[in-house]
């Protein structure tokens, strides 16, 4: 799934096809992974920036974060927006995880209602 998020068309296209292969490497890799987005505020984009990586289940999910894979993805956004030219502090604070499942239940499958909520819900 894709997001506008506004900033300019080339650091755009870089941070979008970096993260595409991140998205085909970690579905190699981590079970139960299915996608992941982007959104970033165009006047903010460094410290607004956030890559939500979406799982099937919420069971698959935890058992992701609880066997390690969650320092695997850190590392991958990293590698990604570090190969786009996107510069930011600590990566923990630009990486979110959630679930097809999740969002299913608390938003009827709405991703843009989803994504609307996580995005008022950050500092």
């Amino acid at each position: 799934m894709a997001t506008s998020t506004g900033y300019p068309d080339t650091t755009d296209r870089r941070v979008e096809a970096a993260l595409a292969r991140v998205c085909e490497t970690a579905r190699a890799e981590i079970a139960g992974f299915e996608w992941l987005t982007h959104e970033a505020e165009t006047h903010r984009f460094s410290s607004s920036l956030q890559v939500i990586w979406v799982f099937d289940t919420r069971a698959n999910l935890a058992r992701a974060l609880e066997t390690g894979h969650g320092r695997r993805m850190y590392e991958l956004t990293a590698e990604a927006l570090a190969e786009a030219g996107v510069k930011i502090g600590i990566i923990e604070a630009h990486v979110r995880f959630d679930s097809e499942e999740e969002c299913r239940l608390v938003h009827g499958g709405d991703w843009r209602s989803r994504l609307d909520m996580l995005r008022s819900a950050s500092p």
